[in-house]
């Protein structure tokens, strides 16, 4: 007999019309989770050099995420997890901080406005628009980029890769006990998955935390339970600073960035998880970029840079997960960090690398549909997938399609399989380049 909660959850998220269980759900919001549950401490450590206070920070990192994850499971019914963003929260500390010397609050502020004008956009499906216009061959092409791109980080996060002077990137100490432990887990995993292992992830990711505890590459927690604090940067940010000092590039590059961080996002994951319409439309896309609008602007109010939608969803989409019971689970995991912490702390970053670097494998298989018989639609897929692992930005990647893929089309006189909106963006993204350099 069908219980009560089993209905609900049925008919808030069509688990059976997505080929999909309440435990397959779990599990993959659990391997999500798990994943990016780096971004607990992380994004507060880099917040903190600009000022913003520690405590408070983990706090609005938990609850902004827990928001835009929410928001993204009950609105759009899609199993993507949200989360303040890596590179975002870099900007914020190291270039409108230090660099350009506006205070905290005052960086706080603009972001809180960047939300806003977000917002402003998706209700004018604007942002849907720009979704929609994208070439499917870019879509396709960001899949697969962002498949390299998590796999990049993987790489780097188990030590197998590490910067280098000379050559930019180098072999690391392979044969380090750190190292050696991140492979042991990508075999294992990889083995665990091609044995059929539903939760294959999740087991690997206990398997490396348990051993890297032993061999002490992480703290076992010394505590269970730590009391949020939440008064340090509640409602410090200052919109009237922002307006006043002329931030407005600073405004710019927030949404800028977050705009097509996300969009990139989106349109990956929807086609790793099969969303992707054969027209590369996607359905519910505006009711998902509401979503990182919402958390954006509740994230500021609370002491946090700009939420974005985290590729790390990957591993859940790969773990089975289908609809947003998936992005809610990983909502109630977020909530549960805010006391729990310590335990999400002893998570090492080894351990859940083997995970991105097998769903970067996983996603790279999307270059399959690319017509690279088609030099109009090849460089650009080939600049975008390039551009996201070795410039570290889903943006940046998206952005070098977008200017070659209408210049290719106008210059072989093809002009006319791209969209007007495709040449708009095209040029603000060459603006962006020109008047606002790097990010």
């Amino acid at each position: 007999m069908t219980s009560p909660i089993s209905k609900t959850l049925e008919r808030l998220f069509k688990l059976s019309e997505n080929n999909t269980t309440v435990r397959i759900e779990l599990a993959a919001g659990l391997t999500t989770f798990l994943t990016m549950a780096y971004i607990i401490f992380v994004n507060p450590g880099i917040l903190k050099e600009a000022g913003v206070p520690f405590e408070g920070a983990l706090f609005a990192t938990c609850l902004s995420a827990a928001i835009g994850s929410l928001m993204m499971g009950l609105i759009a019914n899609y199993p993507f997890a949200l989360a303040p963003g890596m590179g975002l929260n870099a900007y914020f500390t190291y270039t409108v901080v230090k660099t350009m010397g506006y205070d905290w609050r005052v960086a706080m502020g603009a972001v809180f406005i960047s939300g806003v004008v977000f917002f402003i956009l998706t209700l004018a499906r604007i942002r849907a628009m720009i979704v929609d216009a994208i070439p499917m061959t870019m879509k396709t092409a960001v899949a697969a980029g962002i498949g390299l791109f998590i796999a990049f980080i993987g790489l780097k996060n188990a030590g197998v890769i590490a910067a280098s002077p000379a050559t930019f990137v180098t072999l690391g100490h392979i044969t380090s006990k750190s190292v050696l432990l991140a492979l042991g887990g990508l075999v294992v995993t990889a083995a665990l998955i091609a044995r059929g292992y539903k939760t294959a992830i999740i087991i690997g990711i206990f398997i490396v935390t348990a051993a890297a505890i032993l061999l002490g590459l992480s703290k076992f927690p010394t505590s269970v339970i730590q009391m949020p604090d939440v008064r340090s940067t509640f409602m410090q940010l200052d919109v009237r600073g922002a307006l006043k000092l002329g931030a407005f590039d600073v405004i710019f590059i927030f949404l800028f960035v977050d705009l097509f961080d996300t969009i990139g996002s989106l349109m990956g994951l929807g086609r790793q998880a099969g969303y992707l319409r054969p027209d590369g439309t996607m359905p519910r896309v505006n009711r998902a970029l509401f979503a990182d609008a919402i958390a954006t602007i509740a994230g500021s109010i609370f002491g946090t840079s700009t939420v974005v939608t985290y590729i790390e969803s990957a591993t859940g989409v790969s773990e089975g997960g289908r609809t947003g019971l998936t992005a809610v689970t990983v909502a109630g995991l977020f909530i549960l960090a805010m006391f729990f912490s310590p335990i999400a702390g002893a998570i090492p970053p080894i351990a859940t690398a083997p995970a991105l670097i097998i769903v970067g494998a996983l996603m790279i298989g999307a270059v399959t549909s690319i017509k690279w018989d088609d030099m109009t639609e090849a460089i650009p897929a080939f600049l975008t997938m390039l551009a996201m692992p070795l410039t570290f930005s889903i943006a940046n990647g998206l952005a070098l399609g977008f200017i070659f893929y209408p210049l290719l089309k106008v210059l072989t006189g093809r002009w006319r399989e791209a969209s007007p909106l495709v040449y708009i963006l095209a040029v603000l993204f060459v603006l962006r380049y020109v008047y606002l350099g790097e990010e």
